[in-house]
């Protein structure tokens, strides 16, 4: 038999437990209950050293699939749950089981372990203890979110639906996270056309999901399972629109840029590249962004710049970086690359904005808090002057109207 273990704090090598067996021949004292969704293969839970685990019996082909999958994923940071450990070749060099009278081919089959994610309910649990429309809206708003997460990165999910998602109240909002991935893989490219059948499949599976509540009279009578799936189609479609279209504005309204980032940034997500092109003889740029998920900025600001920032701040400083490539590849006619964006962005923007604030007025502030600072002010100076104000500019009412005052408010006190 063999344990392949992602972690060594996942030490799941009980072998008082009979992972030689077939899921369904396990006796039933191995397991607990905890709240679960429904699954079309076998799945039973067992706790080990105060955590909770999923065992799902599958074929070996299929476990191995999976289990790579969800490997990928946790490792690109999205909302996934832990794959701990998957167990083969469960027929070589087991003992017999003196009470078990008839044994099951184990030749092809294998256990994939994960980890049962605290907090999480799956939806059925949810809608049972009683929902309103606002809930269920959430409920599909994070679902939709999560969809748009995966095309982004080019994963096609293939059987997206409640069933195969557990749900988490965050921050007064909802979070989804997938458990499933047997049809899932990773495309070259993700096409409208293979987004589009993957939303229509989740329509389809939602759709049912519902429908089946709906029977069992567990949907509240005024909510239509069609009318529920189609918010969610329709919340997937403006989000992907929000974040993937190109935006068009005259080449003097660079505020316009600053506009859309935080409006992306409101969603949850962030820059990581984007390429502004002129039109109409210059009289307009055209904005074209990729986006991605929070979760590595701190790490690629430092790999850049070498900076040792906070994740917000490490958000801020990447996406005025990326303004600051994205302007001179346009005055240069050129795409520089990007470390070479980074050095002089770092050298000639960033570090020369540092040194002319005074020492004495930074009032314990880390330079990339100031920096983010600085920024906020050009922002702000910018859309009640409906221009770019430049950043000496920034720079110079900084220091005057806001350090200044700020230290002398300080003293006062």
């Amino acid at each position: 038999m063999k344990f392949q273990l992602s972690s060594p704090g996942h030490y799941l090598t009980d072998l008082s437990l009979p992972w030689s067996l077939h899921l369904t021949q396990w006796p039933e004292q191995h397991f607990v209950k905890v709240a679960h969704g429904i699954h079309r293969n076998v799945v039973k839970f067992i706790s080990h050293k105060n955590r909770v685990y999923a065992l799902k019996e599958l074929s070996r082909k299929v476990a191995e699939h999976e289990y790579s999958m969800l490997k990928e994923l946790e490792e690109r940071g999205l909302p996934v749950v832990e794959a701990v450990g998957l167990i083969t070749d469960r027929d070589k060099e087991v003992p017999k089981v003196s009470w078990l009278e008839e044994y099951y081919d184990m030749s092809d089959r294998a256990l994939l372990i994960t980890e049962y994610l605290r907090g999480t309910l799956p939806y059925r649990v949810i809608i049972e203890n009683g929902i309103d429309r606002y809930q269920l809206n959430l409920m599909l708003d994070a679902l939709a979110d999560l969809l748009v997460k995966l095309h982004l990165i080019g994963f096609y999910w293939g059987d997206c639906s409640l069933s195969n998602a557990l749900f988490k109240r965050d921050a007064g909002l909802m979070a989804a996270y997938l458990v499933d991935a047997e049809t899932a893989s990773f495309v070259p490219d993700m096409t409208q056309h293979r987004r589009e059948y993957d939303l229509e499949l989740a329509h389809t599976n939602i759709a049912g999901d519902l429908m089946d509540l709906q029977a069992a009279g567990l949907l509240p009578l005024n909510m239509d399972p069609i009318d529920l799936t189609d918010f969610l189609v329709e919340r997937y479609n403006t989000l992907w629109d929000e974040l993937t279209r190109d935006e068009v504005f005259d080449t003097a309204a660079q505020h316009e840029v600053e506009k859309r980032i935080r409006r992306l940034n409101d969603l949850g997500y962030n820059v990581e590249e984007m390429e502004i092109n002129t039109l109409e003889s210059g009289k307009k740029v055209k904005m074209t962004v990729n986006v991605v998920e929070p979760w590595h900025h701190r790490r690629k600001l430092q790999s850049l710049t070498g900076l040792d920032v906070q994740e917000n701040q490490a958000k801020r400083l990447l996406n005025d970086l990326h303004q600051y490539r994205a302007r001179i590849n346009r005055e240069y006619d050129y795409h520089i690359p990007r470390e070479v964006a980074a050095f002089k962005w770092l050298t000639e923007i960033y570090q020369p904005a540092i040194d002319a604030i005074p020492e004495d007025l930074r009032g314990g502030l880390d330079p990339a808090e100031l920096y983010h600072e600085l920024l906020e002010h050009r922002w702000y100076m910018s859309e009640r002057f409906h221009h770019d104000i430049g950043l000496k500019e920034a720079i110079r009412s900084y220091i005057e109207n806001v350090l200044k005052l700020r230290a002398l408010t300080t003293e006062a006190q």
